[in-house]
């Protein structure tokens, strides 16, 4: 499956707890202002790879306990986040996702479906996701004290904990 890339880092010491293969996706409709990463909102920029080819590079390095899946936003490549997913699952890896969406949104059952994604794509994903970094990046709520948050609005939700309580469960390390 193609998928439109921004950049991989290796190993990445901030993009989540441990060392982690970070995959930004490119393409945001959120634009939030002051985002760090503001090349990954074109939707035509970026390079296209095979997911395969990422696949492989993860798979090949030891060192990592995880993935992360950012960007731009990841759920506008559902179907290529969704197989990066299951991939590092078949690994023994865990998984993060950052976004720009609330777990909220898209934990909806009325919402049928937006442009880039449907509600069933959505629970599928989440249910290899282990960590979820939602909300946008907010600038007038910017916080550089938070751990793999930028801004105040934002949570890291722990997935699995969340859905079996069927509430909002913070992640913490353990």
């Amino acid at each position: 499956m193609k998928v439109r890339i921004a950049d991989c880092i290796d190993e990445s010491f901030v993009d989540g707890e441990g060392i982690r293969f970070a995959i930004f996706l490119q393409g945001c409709p959120h634009r939030c202002e002051g985002c760090h990463n503001p090349k990954t909102h074109d939707f035509d920029g970026g390079y296209i790879f095979n997911t395969k080819q990422i696949t492989e590079k993860f798979k090949k390095n030891p060192l990592i306990s995880g993935i992360t899946l950012t960007g731009g936003e990841p759920l506008c490549q559902i179907k290529a986040s969704t197989e990066f997913a299951i991939a590092a699952k078949n690994l023994k890896l865990n998984v993060w996702c950052y976004t720009g969406y609330t777990y909220e949104y898209l934990t909806n059952e009325k919402f049928l479906k937006n442009e880039f994604f449907t509600h069933d794509e959505i629970k599928n994903f989440l249910s290899y996701v282990d960590v979820l970094v939602d909300g946008p990046f907010i600038l007038s709520q910017r916080d550089l004290t938070m751990r793999f948050c930028g801004s105040k609005n934002q949570r890291l939700i722990d997935i699995k904990k969340s859905f079996e309580q069927k509430k909002i469960i913070a992640w913490s390390l353990d």
